[in-house]
């Protein structure tokens, strides 16, 4: 009897053994590629009538509201300065806020005449920081340095510098406020004004998409990159990325905050899917928040036949 029991133990531990072996030991690797129609979707601005505009594609603030500082200036170049903010937020949907810090224009001015080619120099002005998210080129900084005071009715020179600052360049039209060459008849166009309501249209928001992912099921035990990137105007909360196998949630993992621009590459290893076989894989960001698309949070990941 003793014998039996024995026998009846062995056979069990072996069996217990083989079913660990087949559910835990990687057997034979799967790749998976990222099927037709996966990847991302953003929306697009329409870009069709501009002629250069602007020194790179779609260059904005983060918001419509922007702060402004102004130091450094004579009491006729400040008012300039002013009337010029005034100007183009009366003709537009941005708005300028003065502030002691934080501030995103920086407005400053000098005393001394300066000449370049044979010509005087008004002021110089335009971004200097700027992030591309695909979508945009965002402005964070941008700078105006009124050398001329203007001579005209409205402050050309002050509006000329402050629409560099906004990342317009020079245009080839003289009529244009945007001439490298100043006169008092000079207008801002109504490309410039729909250039501008048309950006800051779109609402200050985060988008998170998922530019990349790639992985390997080893047996039971899968290996995955996912790169994700901030494409938006605003920067993202801490969110959660879903991984499902055949619909079937298999893990969930931590995505931080992320700037506006910003990207992270994240390793996965060792994940266990509890599946006899998989066909696909799916990488969702879970964002309740509000986005500019919402469409590039998903990828799906098939085996390649």
């Amino acid at each position: 009897m003793s014998w039996k029991l024995f026998f009846s133990f062995v056979f069990t531990l072996a069996l217990i053994s083989l079913l660990a072996t087949y559910w835990l030991l990687p057997f034979g690797t799967t790749q998976f590629y990222k099927t037709q129609n996966s990847g991302n979707f953003n929306f697009t601005l329409d870009n069709s009538d501009d002629l250069k505009m602007q020194f790179y594609d779609n260059m904005r603030y983060p918001n419509k509201e922007i702060l402004y500082n102004i130091e450094s200036c004579s009491i006729q170049k400040r008012y300039e300065m002013e009337q010029a903010l005034e100007i183009v937020s009366n003709l537009t949907i941005l708005k300028f806020n003065p502030s002691d810090f934080g501030w995103e224009i920086s407005v400053t001015c000098d005393e001394k005449t300066r000449i370049e080619n044979g010509l005087f120099i008004g002021g110089e002005g335009g971004p200097v920081n700027i992030t591309n998210t695909t979508n945009f080129n965002v402005i964070f900084n941008g700078e105006v340095l009124l050398i001329r005071e203007s001579k005209c009715p409205k402050p050309n020179i002050a509006i000329h510098e402050l629409l560099h600052a906004l990342g317009f360049s020079h245009s080839l039209n003289p009529e244009s406020i945007m001439y490298n060459i100043t006169n008092c008849e000079q207008q801002i166009g109504d490309d410039i004004i729909n250039k501008i309501n048309t950006l800051y249209s779109v609402p200050s928001y985060p988008d998170l998409s998922i530019e990349d992912a790639s992985a390997i099921l080893r047996g039971k035990y899968l290996d995955a990159n996912i790169t994700v990137r901030n494409q938006g105007l605003l920067k993202s909360e801490r969110t959660n990325i879903l991984i499902k196998a055949d619909n079937n949630t298999i893990d969930k993992i931590e995505l931080p905050e992320m700037g506006i621009g910003q990207g992270n590459e994240i390793f996965l290893s060792n994940v266990f899917v509890p599946k006899l076989s998989v066909n696909e894989l799916e990488f969702s960001i879970i964002y309740t928040g509000d986005e500019l698309e919402k469409n590039n949070n998903k990828i799906n990941l098939k085996i390649k036949k």
